[in-house]
């Protein structure tokens, strides 16, 4: 990422847009200033990302909403002002500072967040602007690529878990090193060192499972369980997400057949990265796999990964609806919605990003949004999946909101085979799904009415 200064916002449009730039640049920036920083005691990287960008850009408008980032970083610096503050793109702001203690890193993470525990105000309008945090800790003598790395990965994995994320960069055997990771996914498809994990989908009408969503972990052998968002990008990089993803259709497979054996009759859905389908050899693979084996299976994409290349994508995904493949649009509202791509797609399922899910039941903006994301959705013949539920007023809420579908805590974590099989035969779910006939709260009435 590369400093946008202020004055190229001129009349709120960025006359030279924020863009990436190669790690090499970044590394030298990151090293000039740490310069400045003693040879002992700790460095820090902080990355903090407008969480909730998409939403107010829907509402301020393109020219506006680029601007928020300047805002940001302003505030970031009343916060701490001994740091150094970088606007490093359209939503994401750096904050590099140095310290005697490992602790002034928690101590800065707090001060940001309590600085953004106040609104701002935008146009004469007040406004909640979210952050996400992604930092990184490192010894003095730590190289800069190693830190920046870091924090990226940790900003990652804060988009996922809803909370700031802190790495230390250390020199310890337990730390990952993304090549020796790399080099390792590779065995660890042959070794059966993968497994899956399932979360369900309540259909709230019929108040019953009706498909689980297959999640892909990674038990190493010396660094013990990997999370998906440390080694998905890997695979990707490496090509291996070929060989990954044919392995969770064929592992996937293999356990609806077991789910079967108990009675229950669930359609699996697995998530394919963009890449793959732009990729022939794949798509013929996938086919042939679903078709020998008459599975049910579905594929959970995002939009971006459409707008990578918009014609093969299109092209690929009629190929698996056509074979029976359930087509599920993944995180929408996430990213770059395109409506012109959306009404193209075969897609029979829309699954809101669990970011709008989330503020559900305590913001104003975020319910319109989602009931106006579930009626396009039934316009175009498709059902609506909701993300991130972990409450019952916000599934309340989804109910009278014409939602179809359910995922979350509340129903479940993710959980493996022998869990999810013991989990159906329970049946507890089904007295949770029942709650929502119950008399709702007065914002859900409100929804009701109108």
């Amino acid at each position: 990422m590369r400093n946008v200064p202020h004055e190229q916002f001129k009349g709120g449009v960025p006359l030279t847009g924020p863009r990436l730039v190669d790690l090499d640049s970044r590394a030298a920036r990151a090293h000039d200033s740490f310069c400045q920083a003693s040879q002992s005691g700790w460095r820090f990287l902080v990355l903090a990302e407008i969480a909730n960008f998409a939403v107010l850009r829907r509402y301020l408008g393109r020219p506006r909403a680029d601007t928020l980032i300047v805002d940001v970083a302003a505030r970031i610096r009343d916060a701490l002002p001994d740091s150094r503050v970088e606007i490093a793109g359209r939503e994401v702001a750096e904050i590099a500072f140095e310290s005697e203690a490992r602790l002034a890193l928690d101590v800065a993470i707090a001060a940001i967040e309590v600085a953004f525990e106040v609104p701002f105000d935008i146009d004469g309008e007040s406004h909640m602007i979210n952050v996400q945090l992604g930092a990184a800790a490192a010894a003095a003598h730590r190289d800069e690529v190693h830190l920046i790395e870091e924090a990226e990965r940790a900003l990652v994995d804060a988009r996922t878990e809803h909370v700031a994320i802190a790495r230390d960069v250390t020199g310890s055997p337990a730390a990952i090193d993304r090549m020796e990771l790399a080099q390792d996914l590779g065995r660890a498809i042959e070794r059966e060192e993968l497994f899956l994990q399932y979360q369900p989908k309540v259909h709230l009408r019929r108040q019953k499972i009706t498909s689980v969503e297959a999640l892909v972990r990674w038990n190493h052998p010396t660094r013990g369980l990997v999370l998906p968002n440390d080694f998905i990008p890997l695979a990707e990089e490496s090509r291996d997400i070929v060989a990954l993803t044919l392995w969770t259709i064929r592992r996937a497979i293999k356990d609806q057949v077991s789910l079967a054996a108990h009675g229950h009759d669930l359609r699996i859905f697995i998530n394919i990265a963009g890449a793959l389908l732009a990729d022939t050899g794949f798509v013929s693979l996938a086919c042939a796999l679903v078709e020998t084996s008459g599975a049910q299976l579905g594929f959970e994409i995002t939009e971006t990964s459409v707008i990578r290349d918009p014609d093969s994508a299109i092209a690929n995904l009629n190929v698996f609806a056509g074979i029976g493949i359930v087509i599920a649009i993944d995180d929408y509202g996430a990213g770059l919605s395109s409506l012109a791509y959306l009404k193209q797609l075969p897609a029979r399922e829309l699954k809101i990003d669990k970011l709008f899910v989330t503020q559900l039941t305590s913001s104003n903006r975020d319910p319109l949004i989602v009931r106006s994301t579930i009626d396009l959705a039934h316009a175009l013949d498709m059902e609506v999946v909701a993300e991130g539920v972990e409450t019952q007023a916000a599934m309340a809420l989804l109910s009278v909101m014409g939602c179809d579908m359910i995922q979350g805590f509340l129903i479940s974590r993710p959980i493996n085979l022998e869990a999810l099989i013991h989990f159906l035969d329970d049946g507890k779910y089904q007295a949770l799904a029942a709650d929502v006939r119950a008399p709702f709260n007065r914002l859900a009435t409100v929804w009701k009415r109108g």
